[in-house]
């Protein structure tokens, strides 16, 4: 859904509320709490959208569990953000989310990290993944500094790239033609990659291609695996890992090109955003499927 849409289809805070009742309760109310439907609708002046339980005899909306609860940022915002983030191929700052909603940095930073949290919980609701798989690794971080020429510790292939520096390492497999699956790694070894791949793909009638890492050897016997050594060539027929490097640069240019910066704490959150962005690339309703997912509370 463009920015146009949203401002023409909720135009202010009762508009706004109005869609998530419908989304979340399909014109049947009931308590988040103790899932009563014996409820009413508060009338107050201040607030909009309140409404009492007679069973337990508390006052919720239709915000209470999701990730806009208790929150001071107008819905409409909220849409808008939700809109920019889901819509932006190599996402968006903080800083022009701020601009864009005249926010505070600080709270366009919040809301976008609940956005991500949320992307996050909906990119674990899938199947796992089968058929074709490639797997691989990428490291995110600055890029390697420049040695000056007549430096004494000058490695002699130029500065480490990838695995021997303080990058910080990335996990991914990817369904050819079907969904991705990323996290942050903190172990890749033969052990670490061992579980990732069995969290997320189906052994049952999956083929795994990988590139030459020796860790991945740890899945023979679990699958049937292919390899492609890239020193040779990059593809073989449909053994290529080509698929999952796409996605790489796409994770790569949101960091270089808008955030410059993903420190460890928040790695995830970013990953899980491109994440849910490519498992929805053929979607009508990006904006839709995620409003679903988050009043599924």
């Amino acid at each position: 859904m463009d920015l146009l849409t949203v401002f023409q289809r909720f135009p202010d805070q009762e508009a706004c509320i109005e869609h998530l009742e419908s989304v979340r309760w399909r014109n049947r109310p009931c308590c988040p709490l103790c899932g009563s439907v014996k409820v009413a609708r508060k009338c107050e002046r201040d607030r909009v959208g309140r409404w009492n339980c007679h069973d337990c005899r508390s006052s919720f909306n239709v915000l209470s569990g999701t990730i806009m609860a208790k929150t001071r940022v107008p819905l409409q915002k909220w849409f808008l953000a939700i809109a920019i983030m889901a819509n932006a191929k190599k996402s968006v700052s903080a800083h022009q989310l701020a601009r864009d909603l005249d926010l505070t940095v600080q709270t366009a930073h919040y809301v976008q990290q609940r956005i991500r949290g949320e992307m996050t919980a909906q990119n674990g609701d899938s199947d796992l993944l089968s058929g074709i798989i490639e797997a691989d690794e990428t490291y995110v971080g600055g890029k390697p500094r420049r040695w000056p020429r007549n430096h004494p510790d000058k490695p002699a292939k130029g500065a480490p790239r990838g695995r021997g520096t303080s990058k910080q390492p990335v996990i991914g497999v990817v369904e050819r033609g079907g969904m991705v699956r990323a996290a942050a790694a903190d172990d890749l070894s033969g052990k670490g990659i061992l579980r990732f791949l069995r969290a997320n793909v189906d052994p049952s009638g999956s083929m795994l291609i990988t590139d030459e890492y020796p860790a991945y050897n740890a899945v023979r016997g679990v699958m049937p695996h292919a390899v492609i050594n890239h020193s040779e060539t990059y593809a073989e027929g449909s053994t290529h890992t080509n698929t999952i490097e796409g996605f790489w640069s796409m994770l790569k240019r949101a960091w270089y090109g808008t955030h410059h910066h993903y420190t460890r704490k928040f790695l995830p959150l970013y990953v899980a955003e491109q994440c849910w962005k490519y498992n929805r690339r053929r979607s009508p309703d990006a904006f839709g499927s995620f409003i679903a997912g988050a009043m599924a509370a």
